[in-house]
């Protein structure tokens, strides 16, 4: 049920019991275990709209972070017998085991639909009586109202290198850079990235104060992806803002919004947002347009980077929206999308080096 009232029946996928969040779509065809275990879709009923998800199963190897991390799922037909050499469960299966609340067998065209027209709204999965769970549903706090960031970053320091997560206190020998990452709500596929460059990762929580992220002596710093309303996290850009022209800084989704607050900048919420795999992006400063992965319901004000010193240089083909910055004087850039993907295409990898070779420059 959404919250204007409207509802559409279905059949339990899951775990059993009740669920609310935010309604959002993604549209990728593929990703479903990854999608599960993003950070950023906390607080989130996520519906995809791919007509069959699960037909591939679920494996050992893709997950993105420790525990599932959306309020719910929802899907047109769930597979009860997939078929990959790595699976090892269906989605229903692992669904039930980590205590997430689903349905299938409702028209997912209509609820996307739906949303398009009036934009994102919070809504209910549940067995009860509809007009108690209207009630309960209208009852709740709306998802611009939560900080999510705090509840999904990791309590405490731990560092990533070549063969995964490591012990903080391992030596750095053969890695070429460390990097000090905030994470709002990280990807584990973007600190594979940068161990591929022969980087290793120390990862902090999201509102470590800047004295102690360069108390790491980092060559560089990164501002991860992450849920929710970015104006909000108040002592993560008050840090962001004191780390720049410290040290190199890039800004991934959440990170970007993150950078443009603290360059004194502001963000608005999309309708609908952007969630799925096939997002154009072009980069104003080579000509090129790569096809991304993103997810994100928030976007930079472009008319308030005026004077800040900050250059936008990606541009959203879709909508115009701002997909990246730069901000040569303090050696800060950010993308809106996830070059990392996982799921999606890999054009954008090159932005991972790019920073790399920033570090490089000191």
């Amino acid at each position: 049920m959404l919250s204007d009232g409207a509802v559409y029946a279905g059949r339990p996928l899951g775990a059993a019991g009740e669920t609310t969040g935010e309604v959002v779509f993604n549209t990728g065809m593929t990703g479903y275990q990854e999608i599960l275990t993003d950070p950023s879709y906390a607080g989130q009923i996520v519906l995809l709209t791919y007509p069959l998800i699960g037909n591939y199963g679920i494996n050992d190897d893709d997950f993105e972070s420790d525990r599932l991390q959306p309020a719910g799922l929802i899907v047109r037909e769930a597979c009860d017998l997939p078929s990959n050499w790595r699976s090892t469960r269906t989605l229903h299966q692992l669904l039930a085991e980590r205590g997430m609340v689903g349905i299938q067998g409702l028209d997912t065209r209509a609820i996307t639909k739906r949303i398009r027209s009036g934009g994102v709204t919070m809504g209910i999965i549940t067995h009860g009586d509809p007009d108690e769970a209207l009630l309960r549903l209208r009852g709740t706090q709306v998802y611009g109202e939560s900080d999510f960031v705090y509840s999904v970053t990791t309590k405490a320091p731990y560092a990533w290198g070549y063969a995964g997560k490591e012990g903080i206190e391992e030596s750095s020998e053969g890695y070429r850079f460390r990097l000090a990452v905030l994470d709002c709500g990280l990807k584990h596929n973007i600190l594979r990235r940068f161990a591929a460059l022969n980087v290793r990762s120390i990862v902090l929580p999201a509102a470590t104060p800047a004295e102690e992220v360069l108390a790491w002596n980092p060559d560089g710093i990164l501002l991860s992806p992450g849920p929710g309303d970015p104006s909000r996290l108040e002592p993560v850009i008050e840090a962001v803002r004191h780390l720049l022209g410290q040290k190199p800084v890039f800004g991934i989704c959440l990170g970007n919004q993150l950078l443009c607050h603290a360059l004194g900048g502001r963000t608005f919420k999309l309708k609908f947002g952007h969630r799925g795999s096939n997002h154009p992006v072009k980069d104003l400063e080579d000509g090129t347009v790569t096809i991304t992965s993103q997810n994100h319901g928030y976007a930079v004000d472009p008319d308030s980077l005026a004077g800040t010193g900050a250059v936008i240089t990606q541009l959203n083909l879709n909508d115009g929206t701002v997909e990246g910055i730069r901000a040569a004087g303090v050696r800060a850039s950010s993308i809106q999308y996830h070059p990392e993907a996982a799921p999606g295409p890999w054009d954008s990898r090159k932005y991972f080096l790019q920073f790399v070779e920033q570090m490089a420059g000191g």
